[in-house]
């Protein structure tokens, strides 16, 4: 195909030519062996000469249409952003990542990925003529830029991207250094540890100039920045951590770190130099909020220390050496108690940490903190100082020398008024933690009266705990306790007997006098109880109920105890059961009939007791108390008749007979006595059929 009029003509690839006329461009494609000619677009009439420039080392062309350049691939289609010139330009060189242009006696550098204009240099041209610049290489590996004028030529380097930044932040540009660095990230013509290395040097220059959260935001954003780097704004060297802080240069444009007040005084000195300088008329690059709205010394130094918090809580989270982890939570404490943030310090000394207590111990006590001195205590395994302080804490409590806190590290602050603990409380709740998991001995029965006399629930659980690697002596918790916390004791006991197995006669016996004993309290007080309502007597009732079943079921369980030492102490209480179960285990069979029947008036009990007991004549002994009960009761006609009519049975008519008073009602027990006879009648019978039957098998054998 032929095309009249070229002007512009340029081969890319291996297979693309690019032509331009004056009324617009083409490509011509060999692919195939014949030329194939595509229009791109046509030129208006006002538009100047065409011109082609190929780009990215032959892989693009940009095409120009007056002062505009389209930028397009191989294949003819637009491809990135368009440059949108001053001027139509003299001449186009591309410095990878630039397009560098000449026109109109300057030089005008453009971003070669986005279009946008980064810089114009001015160059002064005596004569005619237009500039002609050149570059040392194919557009994509190129440093070098020389420019030509009538009389002179001009080279000019490329800065590389590191010192383009470093000059942006020499002169405090920050918002250009950063986006200049996130554009070479874009390209990615830096490499990922200078990208953290910028950050961190930014980082600095802000926290200098007291813009510490922004400061911050930069330090978190560099991936090679070490925590180390910011203690010596925490504490003042020399220190424990002094060794551990990098000696690192960066680019030298802001003074070493020092503690924080120095960094603040010495920028509100600044901040008070630009002030009057822009009373008399000098710029300065101080940030124009600050000299606006000058802040407070005590607002920049909350400001700066709760950035540095944040900074410190996210290095947490990192893989650090056990030295920077000691130094980040030791700091993080000091931190937070400058600040007086009583929750953060009690929940960082409670869980988990790196805190060195040598260097908090006497800085927390100093300050009142010590309840955080506790939880750092227990977290470190210190029991004995952390329960001791515990135990301090109750006592202020208790006595009214300092205001409850009520609620736990973690703990939800909305929960309603009655779930919240007072500080004497939660005092012992945190001893109890410690002590029921430790297996010093010594430690648990110092400690177990206070919390004892705080909650008995507790001193019970520390007793009963099974997170201890080896359980308390015995002997020594029983002799520890206070007499008077029955409750202690029993629960104790009870957890000995029946989750540890124990089967010491002497702890068994003690157990149940104990429950004997509580048994009749809680009885007499039910008994006194005039002046309560229904509903307290109903909870007093039920709870009568439930200490007197586990009694019996105990008395009923264990072989162990000595019943003779139970009965004593309950003789002279109305626990008749309690004393069946008793007189039972001793084998006082006609006593346990007496309460059974008499005393509590309990046939289906009684008669259950002479299946038991497994003899015809139980039932005969329990007939004798029904017919004759003595003590000037009447006889339980009834109660006969039905022991009768249920087991008469197997029972001797002639012994029954005897029995039978001449005042029983006839019609109660005539029916009964007949049944008797007959079924004796049947048995006398069946056994003489018996016996014939067996001697006919002995004959006939």
């Amino acid at each position: 195909a032929g095309v009249e009029g070229i002007s512009a003509l340029a081969w890319v690839g291996e297979d693309s030519v690019f032509a331009g006329t004056a009324s617009g461009y083409s490509l011509f494609s060999s692919s195939g062996g014949a030329g194939q000619r595509t229009d791109i677009f046509t030129l208006p009439e006002s538009a100047g000469a065409p011109r082609i420039r190929p780009l990215s080392g032959g892989q693009e062309v940009m095409l120009l249409v007056d002062n505009v350049g389209v930028v397009v691939d191989q294949s003819g289609q637009p491809v990135g952003s368009s440059f949108v010139f001053n001027s139509r330009p003299d001449c186009i060189v591309e410095v990878f990542p630039y397009v560098v242009v000449a026109a109109e006696s300057k030089v005008d550098v453009y971003r070669r990925r986005n279009g946008v204009h980064l810089q114009t240099v001015p160059i002064a041209r005596r004569g005619t003529g237009v500039l002609t610049v050149a570059s040392d290489g194919d557009g994509s590996g190129g440093e070098v830029v020389v420019v030509a004028t009538a009389y002179k030529v001009f080279c000019y380097r490329k800065v590389s991207a590191v010192e383009q930044i470093k000059a942006l932040l020499r002169i405090k540009s920050y918002t250009e250094a950063i986006s200049l660095l996130e554009e070479f990230e874009s390209d990615g013509e830096i490499s990922n540890d200078m990208i953290s290395f910028v950050h961190a040097q930014l980082g600095f220059l802000l926290f200098f100039d007291l813009r510490f959260e922004d400061a911050v935001n930069h330090f978190l954003l560099s991936e090679t920045m070490q925590p180390a780097e910011i203690f010596p704004f925490i504490m003042r060297d020399p220190n424990r951590w002094s060794d551990l802080v990098p000696r690192k240069r960066y680019w030298g444009l802001h003074p070493p770190p020092k503690p924080l007040e120095e960094v603040i005084d010495d920028g509100l000195v600044t901040l008070q130099r630009a002030l009057f300088l822009k009373k008399a008329g000098v710029d300065t690059v101080v940030d124009e909020d600050f000299l606006s709205n000058p802040p407070t010394r005590a607002d920049l130094l909350e400001l700066a220390i709760r950035n540095i918090i944040r900074y410190l809580c996210v290095s947490r989270e990192k893989s650090l050496s056990p030295a920077e982890m000691e130094g980040v939570d030791t700091l993080l404490m000091y931190l937070y108690r400058a600040l007086d943030l009583v929750d953060d310090m009690e929940k960082l000394a409670s869980s988990q940490n790196s805190c060195v207590v040598d260097e908090l111990e006497s800085l927390l006590d100093n300050s009142g903190h010590l309840r955080t001195l506790a939880f750092l205590y227990g977290s470190k395994g210190m029991c004995s100082q952390a329960v001791a302080i515990w135990r301090i804490l109750a006592r202020n409590y208790s006595t009214g020398l300092w205001k409850d806190r009520p609620n736990l590290p973690g703990t939800d602050s909305q929960e309603t008024s009655a779930d919240k603990k007072s500080g004497e409380e939660i005092a012992a709740i945190e001893a109890s933690k410690i002590l029921q998991a430790t297996s010093d001995q010594d430690l648990v029965l110092e400690h177990l009266g206070w919390v004892a006399d705080i909650d008995q629930d507790l001193a019970t659980a520390i007793l009963t705990s099974e997170m201890r690697e080896k359980q308390l002596s015995s002997e020594k918790v029983i002799a520890a306790l206070d007499s008077e916390k029955v409750g202690i004791h029993q629960r104790y006991l009870q957890w000995l007997i029946e989750d540890q197995g124990c089967e010491d006669p002497h702890y068994h016996t003690s157990y149940a006098l104990l429950l004997s004993k509580s048994a009749m309290e809680a009885f007499h007080m039910e008994s006194n109880s005039g002046e309560k309502n229904d509903k307290e007597i109903d909870s007093d009732i039920q709870f009568i109920y439930s200490l007197r079943e586990r009694l019996q079921l105990f008395l009923q369980a264990s072989d162990l105890y000595d019943p003779e030492d139970v009965l004593d102490v309950i003789a002279e209480s109305e626990l008749w059961l309690e004393k069946a179960i008793l007189y039972r285990k001793m084998g006082q069979e006609n006593i346990v009939l007496q309460i059974l029947a008499l005393k509590l008036e309990d046939s289906e009990a009684a008669e259950q007791y002479c299946a038991e007991i497994g003899r015809d004549d139980a039932y005969i002994q329990l007939l004798d108390l029904y017919l004759d009960p003595k003590n000037g009761r009447e006889p339980m006609f009834t109660a006969a008749v039905r022991l009768l009519h249920n087991h008469g049975k197997s029972l001797d008519p002639i012994q029954v007979l005897e029995r039978l008073s001449s005042d029983m009602p006839l019609q109660l027990a005539s029916d009964t006595i007949l049944r008797m006879l007959r079924a004796r009648v049947h048995h006398h019978r069946q056994g003489q059929f018996i016996i014939y039957h067996a001697r006919r098998t002995l004959m006939h054998g």
